[in-house]
């Protein structure tokens, strides 16, 4: 949580100080070009910001932790319940808790310095993107890779993977982990609406949906077995932390 925090006043100063500096700056400041390189780095912060969204479905476990929760809530039979944004708060929280290793570490090497002036922008982006590079590169399946590598022409320079590859792979992985895990889940509540079912057929009540009937005996299940803890706490488990 404190890069969290240290990111937003970052942002926030370099947000209110740009027009100080561009008032206050004397001509040496302008000569040298050091204004020319504070635009930049707003230019790259306000573009990073703005595909945030999108490289948070990228790069991290976001995508695994949505369809996770979006499948058990099928599974139970409750279409708006949680609704969707609840779904996605708590994925972010947990996604958070997994990547935070990853966050800390990538403003670590690239972020810090960067602000810092000690190395360039190209620099702060290979250094900050490194940490995320292992992250997927230990998630990753390989046939994934190979199949990408083969469908694009572009061989594997060694052990190190490129992005254009590894991050498509690495989505495609999460996907298919999730669904894995989500056929798990839905097995025990399928179970019950075949159970609920064989039962009103042989009680001869045809016109009764099994699915209304069985309902409640799926929501009886999920809370004794504590179901929402037991599964965040699997999924959070999974990634190792």
């Amino acid at each position: 949580m404190k890069s969290v925090i240290a990111v937003t006043f970052a942002i926030a100063v370099c947000l209110f100080a740009g027009p100080a500096l561009a008032q206050e700056a004397p001509p040496e400041a302008l000569a040298d070009g050091a204004l020319s390189a504070r635009v930049v780095q707003l230019f790259l912060l306000v573009t990073v910001l703005s595909l945030a969204p999108g490289i948070a479905m990228m790069v991290t476990c976001l995508p695994f932790m949505v369809i996770v929760f979006s499948i058990l809530r099928q599974a139970v039979g409750l279409q708006q319940s949680p609704p969707n944004m609840l779904i996605m708060s708590l994925a972010l929280f947990l996604t958070y808790f997994v990547m935070e290793p990853v966050f800390t570490e990538a403003w670590r090497l690239g972020v810090q310095p960067l602000l810092d002036g000690n190395i360039t922008e190209g620099q702060a982006f290979e250094r900050a993107v490194e940490p995320f590079r292992v992250f997927m590169e230990g998630r990753v399946s390989p046939l994934a890779i190979d199949r990408l590598s083969e469908a694009t022409g572009r061989a594997i320079d060694g052990d190190r993977t490129q992005l254009s590859i590894l991050v498509p792979a690495f989505m495609l992985s999460e996907i298919q982990h999730a669904f894995q895990i989500g056929f798990i889940i839905f097995l025990p509540f399928l179970i019950i609406d075949l159970i609920v079912a064989s039962v009103l057929m042989a009680m001869g009540m045809m016109m009764v949906p099994p699915s209304l009937v069985a309902l409640p005996f799926k929501l009886a299940f999920f809370v004794l077995a504590n179901g929402w803890v037991e599964i965040a706490t699997a999924v959070v488990k999974g990634y190792g932390t």
